[in-house]
């Protein structure tokens, strides 16, 4: 097929103990999965069902190395996250299915503009913003589930220049992974390439260029990225 122009490459990430990558189709997001974190932005954890934003594929980009300062805000913050990457196709499907179509796993930074984001907000807006950047889903390297073993109280943080500033666990997530996958699967066929972002831990901040984000998840890879200047 002829093009007007050559289609961008497509977006990947390397996996733990192979050559061949992880392409991406799709970033969602799972918004207030942490209760503190929800208690920290002003609000609350809506316990009914979990609710969800996204990222265009283009805000991928592999941790290591620097990225720079987002455009267009003053407030430019870290988040933290456990992403899960899906290997199997899930359309209104239960937990058992949801769990069985996990790959794998993987440590995640979702970078927010936060100033963005609160005028969304505060004008009943959209996020976009705020949350879809370029280079705004930092990833480490996917570690498939059958290595990584099942979610139970793994340790997620966040060091900012040598200073934890997120420290939880993931049992402190409100909506288990089956649970959002389930979930997000009756309004999308859901399937490989897709990746979920699933929310932070409480202590979400600034950052500023030159600063050294690293993050970390028991028994995953871990992530290590630089913030340089707006480009």
């Amino acid at each position: 097929m002829a093009y007007i122009f050559e289609p961008e490459t497509t977006k990947s990430v390397s996996i733990t103990g192979e050559i061949a990558q992880y392409p991406i189709r799709r970033i969602f997001c799972v918004g207030r999965n942490y209760v503190a974190h929800a208690v920290e932005m002003g609000g609350e954890v809506d316990r009914e069902a979990p609710w969800y934003f996204t990222k265009a594929p283009h805000a991928a980009t592999e941790a290591g190395g620097m990225i720079p300062y987002a455009p267009g805000t003053q407030n430019l913050h870290y988040e933290m996250e456990l992403v899960v990457a899906l290997g199997a196709p899930i359309f209104q499907g239960d937990f058992t299915q949801a769990a069985q179509a996990v790959y794998g796993y993987g440590c995640g930074l979702d970078m927010t503009r936060r100033d963005l984001q609160q005028v969304g907000k505060d004008n009943r807006r959209p996020w976009d913003l705020g949350k879809d950047i370029e280079d705004g889903a930092i990833l480490a390297p996917f570690t498939p589930a059958t290595v990584f073993g099942d979610i139970k109280d793994q340790r997620i943080q966040l060091i900012q220049n040598g200073v934890i500033q997120q420290d939880a666990t993931l049992a402190d997530m409100v909506w288990s992974v089956p649970e959002v996958i389930s979930h997000l699967s009756h309004y999308y066929h859901l399937g490989p390439g897709d990746i979920i972002m699933t929310g932070t831990p409480a202590g979400v901040g600034p950052v500023q260029p030159g600063d050294t984000l690293q993050g970390h998840i028991d028994g995953l890879a871990p992530l290590a990225i630089t913030i340089g200047s707006v480009e």
